[in-house]
C-alpha cells in the first residue's frame, strides 16, 4: 500500500522543490488576478455597460496574449532543456527566436485589432438587451480598446524575458516585477477611474491607461535586472551581438513550436467564441460571465502555476537525460495539482454568493454570476488535470499531440455543443455551462491514456 501511494505522493524534499518553483508563480499570478478582480470591481462600480464593454475587449486581448505565449512556447521547451544541459549558447538562440516571434505577433495583433476591433466587439452584443444598453457597451469597449493597445509592446517584451528567466529556474524576479506592476496598476486604477487626488476622472479609459503604465513598469524591472545579473545568467553575454539563429535549431523550434502557436490561437479564439455563445443569452449574461470568470481566475492560480512547474521541472529532467525520474516526478505533480485544485474549488463554492455583491449591477445578474461560479468550481479539478497533462506532453516536445489534445477537442466537441445549445435551444446559461464543461471529461480520459503510455518523455537536446 505504501509503495502504491509513493507513486503519487513524494517526500518532503520533493514538495520543497516543487514549491520553490511553483509558489513564486502562484504569488505573481495570484496578485495579478486579485488586482484584476479589484480592477474589474472598480469598473463594475461605474455601471453594467462599462463592465460589459471592458470585459468583451479583454476577451479579444486574451486571444492576443495567448498567441504570444504559444508563439514562444516552442522555443521555451528548448530553453528549459538547454539550461538543464548547461548550454548557454542554446539559451541565447532560443531567446532570439522569441524576439522575432514576438515582433511578428505584435504587428499582426495590432493590425487585426485596429482594423476589425469594432466588428469583433459587436459579435458579443447580438443577444437581448437585458441588463444594459448594447450601444453604450460598444462605445465604452472601443474607448478602452484604443488605449489598451499601447501596452501590447511592453507585454511582449516582458514575456520574452520573464519566460526565459523562468525556464532557467529564476522564478522570483518575474514574480517581484509582477508584484510591483499590479500595485502600480491598482494605484492608477483608483486615481484615473474615479479621478482622485487631482487626477482626471477617465472611467474605462483610465482603467486602460493604468494597465499600460503598469506593463511598462514591469518591463523595465525585468529587462534591467536581467542585464545587470549576467554573472548569474551567462546567456545574457552577447545576447544582442547578432539576431541570427542556427538554421537547424530554427527548423526544430518551428516544427515543435508551430503547433503550439496554432494551438494557443485556436484555443483562445475558441474560448472567445464560447463567450460569444453565452452572450446570445443577453447582455446580462455577458455581465454575469464577466463576474464569474474574473473571480474564477483568482481561484485557478494554483493549477495554472503547477502547469508551469510541470513544464519547468519535467523539462529540465528530460534535458538532463533522467527519463524515468521525469516520468515518476510527473505522476506526483499531476496528483498534487488535482488535489490542490479540489481544495480551492471547495473554497470557491462556499464563497460564490458573496463576491457578486461587490458589483454595482442588478440582483438578477449577481445571482446568475454566483450560480455560474459554482459550476466552474465543480469542474476545476478536471480543468487542473487537463492543464497539467497538456504541459506534460509539451515538456517532451509532443506539440502536435498537445495541439490535437487541446484545440482539437475544443473545436471538435466543446464548441459545437455550445453553438447548438446557444442557437437552437432556450436552455438556461447555467445548464448550458454545465453541459459545455462536461465535454472536458472526454479530454481527461484521453489525456490520462497518453500520459500513462509515456511516449512523451523525450530528450530533444542530446
Amino acid at each position: 500500500m505504501r509503495q502504491k501511494l509513493s507513486r503519487f505522493i513524494g517526500d518532503k524534499a520533493f514538495y520543497k522543490m516543487v514549491m520553490a518553483v511553483a509558489i513564486p508563480i502562484m504569488i505573481q499570478n495570484g496578485i495579478t488576478n486579485f488586482v484584476s478582480l479589484l480592477d474589474n470591481i472598480m469598473v463594475g462600480q461605474i455601471g453594467t455597460e462599462q463592465m460589459s464593454g471592458v470585459s468583451i475587449v479583454n476577451q479579444l486581448i486574451f486571444v492576443f496574449n495567448l498567441c504570444v505565449f504559444g508563439g514562444m512556447a516552442g522555443a521555451g521547451i528548448f530553453t528549459a532543456q538547454f539550461y538543464g544541459k548547461g548550454q548557454d549558447e542554446g539559451v541565447r538562440a532560443t531567446f532570439r527566436f522569441k524576439v522575432w516571434v514576438g515582433i511578428l505577433i505584435l504587428f499582426a495583433g495590432l493590425a487585426v485589432l485596429l482594423t476589425m476591433g469594432k466588428t469583433l466587439v459587436l459579435q458579443y452584443l447580438r443577444g437581448s438587451a437585458d441588463g444594459g444598453d448594447p450601444a453604450l457597451a460598444l462605445q465604452y469597449g472601443m474607448d478602452y480598446l484604443r488605449v489598451i493597445l499601447f501596452g501590447l509592446p511592453a507585454f511582449v517584451i516582458v514575456q520574452i524575458y520573464a519566460d526565459t528567466l523562468r525556464e532557467c529556474g529564476e522564478t522570483v524576479v518575474p514574480m517581484r516585477a509582477g508584484l510591483v506592476s499590479v500595485m502600480v496598476n491598482l494605484a492608477f486604477n483608483y486615481l484615473l477611474i474615479f479621478g482622485r487626488f487631482g487626477f482626471p476622472q477617465l472611467g474605462v479609459v483610465g482603467a486602460a491607461a493604468a494597465t499600460c503604465i503598469s506593463r511598462y513598469v514591469e518591463m523595465l524591472i525585468v529587462v534591467i535586472w536581467t542585464h545587470t545579473h549576467a554573472k548569474k545568467h551567462p546567456f545574457v553575454h552577447g545576447l544582442y551581438r547578432t539576431m541570427r539563429i542556427p538554421l537547424s535549431l530554427t527548423g526544430q523550434i518551428i516544427r515543435k513550436g508551430m503547433p503550439l502557436l496554432v494551438n494557443e490561437f485556436l484555443w483562445s479564439s475558441g474560448m472567445a467564441f464560447l463567450t460569444q455563445c453565452y452572450s446570445m443569452r443577453g447582455l446580462g449574461t455577458v455581465a454575469a460571465m464577466n463576474i464569474s470568470n474574473t473571480i474564477n481566475n483568482v481561484f485557478i492560480i494554483g493549477f495554472l502555476a503547477m502547469g508551469t512547474a510541470v513544464s519547468i521541472i519535467v523539462g529540465q529532467l528530460l534535458g538532463a537525460g533522467k527519463i524515468e525520474e521525469a516520468k515518476a516526478t510527473d505522476t506526483r505533480l499531476l496528483f498534487f495539482t488535482v488535489m490542490l485544485s479540489a481544495g480551492l474549488a471547495l473554497v470557491m463554492m462556499a464563497t460564490a454568493p458573496l463576491f457578486p455583491k461587490l458589483y454595482n449591477t442588478t440582483e438578477e445578474i449577481r445571482a446568475l454570476a454566483a450560480r455560474l461560479m459554482i459550476v466552474s468550481a465543480a469542474f476545476m479539478p478536471v480543468s487542473a488535470f487537463n492543464n497539467a497533462t497538456y504541459f506534460t506532453l509539451r515538456s517532451g516536445g509532443k506539440t502536435m499531440i498537445t495541439f490535437l489534445f487541446d484545440s482539437g477537442a475544443l473545436w471538435a466537441v466543446t464548441i459545437p455543443t455550445a453553438y447548438i445549445l446557444s442557437r437552437f435551444t432556450a436552455i438556461d446559461p447555467v445548464w448550458m455551462m454545465l453541459c459545455v464543461n462536461s465535454t472536458d471529461l472526454i479530454k481527461s480520459l484521453v489525456g490520462y491514456v497518453m500520459v500513462k503510455k509515456g511516449g512523451w518523455a523525450v530528450n530533444m537536446v542530446s
